[in-house]
């Protein structure tokens, strides 16, 4: 009788958590059809679609998009998807930073700014704090005159797994 209720109570905190996660995801999308809207912007299928696959993915390349938008609806190409995003990047609902040599990824822009570390031995990209490197912000500034772009800071180097 035990494991039947630990299971219904494991049952029903899954179910909780999975309709707060859909009301979040619903409010979001409430959310984007304001901004879209209230600057004279459709909410396109396609723009709805590449919304949530940015949200769903973080930070991914547009071709990682299109991928998921595809899923989805598969008559969206990589040239929409493109598109899309430059328009919900100069809305300010999107942004970018270049984490290599390839395509930029990008991730909602209300995600709160952060510095990407990126291993070039795993290529494991950790997220931190704009504050750990804010003496460094503070150096280059006040020495050099440079007002770092701390949205778009990448540090590459290898993680401690990685290391010799």
């Amino acid at each position: 009788m035990t494991g039947t209720r630990e299971t219904g109570q494991a049952r029903h905190g899954q179910q909780t958590q999975q309709a707060r996660q859909s009301h979040e995801a619903h409010q979001a999308r409430q959310t984007w059809h304001e901004e879209l809207r209230a600057r004279g912007y459709r909410v396109t299928p396609q723009r709805q679609l590449v919304l949530e696959a940015v949200t769903r993915l973080g930070h991914a390349t547009p071709e990682d998009i299109c991928a998921e938008v595809q899923e989805t609806a598969r008559g969206v190409n990589i040239s929409t998807v493109y598109r899309t995003l430059e328009l919900l990047e100069q809305l300010g609902m999107v942004t970018h930073t270049h984490l290599g040599h390839g395509a930029p990824t990008y991730h909602l822009a209300s995600e709160a700014d952060h510095v990407h570390l990126v291993c070039r031995g795993c290529g494991e990209i950790t997220e931190i704090s704009p504050d750990l490197v804010g003496p460094l912000v503070t150096t280059l500034d006040k020495e050099l005159g440079f007002e770092t772009d701390v949205q778009h800071l990448t540090i590459f180097g290898r993680c401690r797994t990685c290391r010799p």
